[in-house]
C-alpha cells in the first residue's frame, strides 16, 4: 500500500476527524493543535527503529543518529526552561503523562509509602492518588483539598498535612486548577517534613516556558510533564530532575516501566521543543492567558459561575449548578453546536463523574488557530446561548453554521 487514502475505510476516519477539527471550536484544555512539522515528524522512519537504552547505551545496534536525536531533544528541553546541564537531566522517552508520575514515583519511593497530592475531586490528576488508579493502590496517598472560602489551594492545610503524615514525595500539579501554583511555598513545605518536592505542569508547561506562569525550577526536585498541551507538542511526556536523581529517573523509565522508546515522537518533541525556543512562543503563551481572561469574564457578565472567581492560566472551571444543567448535558449540547468541551467535577460535587455539575474550558488550541479577543467574547455568547436553548436542535445548528463560518478565517495548523 503507497498511500493511506488507498485504505477507505481508514482514509474515511481521517477526513471525517479532519473536518471535524477544522469546521469546530476545540475547547477541551488539554487539546492543541501541532504544526505540520511535529506532524511529518510522527510520520518519519524513526518509525522503523528500536532503541532500548540510552544514548551510548543501546542494546541494539544502529543508534548513531538515535543517540543525536535524543541528545538534541534533551538539550532543547533544557534551554527551554532556562535551564543548566551542571545541574538538571531531562529524560525524553516517557510515553505519556500518567507514565512518567509513576515512573517518579517508582524511582523515589517503595510501594506503600505515603506520599501527597491534590484529590481528582479538587482539580488532581488520576495518577496523583486516586484510589482507583494504580497510584493509589501502590502508594498511601495523602490528599490536600481547595479552600472552602475562595477554592483556591490551601496551603496551610497542604502544611498542617505534611506535619501529620511526613511523606516522601509532596505533588504540586493540577488537571483542572485555574490557578497560578505557588511553588514555592509547595517546596518550603516539602523541605520542612523532609519530602521531596515534584511538580507535574504537564497543563501549563507552554505557558511556563513563554514566560506567563511562574516557574518551579527553582523550586522542585523532579518535574514531569507531557509534551502536548501548552507545550504544543506530539502527545508524550518528559522528566526532568536534579542530577543526584538521574541515575533513579532514568532506571525507573527503562528497564522499570518502559521497554524501547518511541522515537519517532521523540523527534517531534525535539521540533515542538525547537519551535517553542522562537520569540514568538512567549507571545503565543500571553495570548492565551489573556484570551482566557476575556472569555472568562464574558462567561460570567452571564451568570456563570465559575471555580475560584476566574483564571489565571489556560482554563477555566465552570459551575453550572445555579444554572440548574449538568456538565453532561452541556458538553452534549455544545458539541451541536460545534464547540468541544468536557464535562468535569467540581469541589464537593454532588453529581456523579459520568455526569457532573462542571465543564472545563481551555482556550489553548484556539490561541494556536490565530483567534483573539473579538472570538472569545463571541464565544462566550454562544455558551451562554446555547446553555438557554439545550432542547432546541434547530437552534443549536443555527450555532453549528456560525461556527463553522468563524472557524473558517482560521485554518488549523497542519491540514490543507
Amino acid at each position: 500500500m503507497k498511500n493511506i487514502n488507498e485504505d477507505k475505510e481508514v482514509y474515511e476516519i481521517l477526513e471525517g476527524e479532519k473536518e471535524r477539527q477544522r469546521d469546530g471550536l476545540e475547547m477541551i484544555a488539554s487539546e492543541n493543535y501541532v504544526s505540520q512539522a511535529v506532524l511529518e515528524a510522527m510520520g518519519s522512519i524513526f518509525t522503523n527503529k528500536y532503541s532500548e537504552g540510552y544514548p551510548g547505551k543501546r542494546y541494539y545496534g544502529g543508534q548513531e543518529f538515535t543517540d543525536k536525536l535524543e541528545t538534541l531533544a534533551c538539550e532543547r528541553a533544557l534551554q527551554l526552561f532556562r535551564l543548566s546541564e551542571d545541574e538538571w537531566h531531562v529524560n525524553v522517552q516517557p510515553y505519556s503523562g500518567s507514565p512518567a508520575n509513576i515512573e517518579v514515583y517508582y524511582a523515589l519511593a517503595d510501594f506503600g509509602d505515603t506520599l501527597m497530592g491534590m484529590s481528582l475531586a479538587q482539580g488532581g490528576h488520576l495518577t496523583h492518588g486516586h484510589k482507583v488508579n494504580f497510584s493509589g493502590k501502590a502508594y498511601n496517598f495523602v490528599q490536600y483539598s481547595l479552600s472552602e472560602k475562595d477554592q483556591r489551594i490551601d496551603y496551610d492545610e497542604v502544611r498542617k498535612l505534611a506535619k501529620e503524615h511526613k511523606p516522601k514525595i509532596i505533588i504540586s500539579g493540577a488537571t483542572a486548577y485555574p490557578r497560578q501554583i505557588d511553588f514555592k511555598k509547595f517546596n518550603e513545605i516539602a523541605k520542612e517534613v523532609g519530602a521531596i518536592h515534584m511538580a507535574d505542569i504537564s497543563h501549563i508547561a507552554g505557558l511556563i516556558a513563554g514566560g506567563a506562569h511562574p516557574s518551579p525550577f527553582p523550586h522542585v526536585d523532579v518535574v514531569t510533564t507531557t509534551t502536548h498541551k501548552t507545550l504544543r507538542g506530539p502527545r508524550g511526556a518528559m522528566i526532568i530532575c536534579r542530577k543526584e536523581l538521574a541515575q533513579k529517573i532514568d532506571k525507573a523509565v527503562f528497564p522499570g516501566f518502559q521497554g524501547g522508546p518511541h522515537e519517532h515522537v521523540i523527534v517531534a518533541k525535539a521540533i515542538a521543543f525547537g519551535e517553542a525556543l522562537r520569540p514568538e512562543f512567549k507571545d503565543y503563551a500571553k495570548n492565551i492567558v489573556e484570551n482566557m481572561a476575556c472569555f472568562a469574564e464574558t462567561l460570567m457578565s452571564f451568570d456563570f459561575d465559575l471555580i475560584s472567581g476566574g483564571t489565571d492560566n489556560h482554563l477555566v472551571l465552570v459551575d453550572l449548578q445555579s444554572k440548574g444543567i449538568t456538565g453532561k448535558d452541556l458538553e452534549i449540547a455544545l458539541e451541536k453546536a460545534g464547540i468541544t468541551v468536557n464535562k468535569n467535577a467540581i469541589p464537593g460535587d454532588p453529581l456523579p463523574p459520568m455526569v457532573t455539575s462542571g465543564i472545563r474550558v481551555g482556550v489553548a488550541a484556539l490561541t494556536t488557530r490565530g483567534m483573539g479577543l473579538a472570538e472569545m467574547q463571541r464565544i462566550a455568547e454562544l455558551f451562554n446561548i446555547v446553555s438557554e436553548n439545550m432542547g432546541n436542535d434547530q437552534r443549536l445548528t443555527e450555532i453549528k453554521a456560525e461556527v463553522a463560518t468563524m472557524c473558517k478565517s482560521f485554518p488549523v495548523p497542519g491540514t490543507k
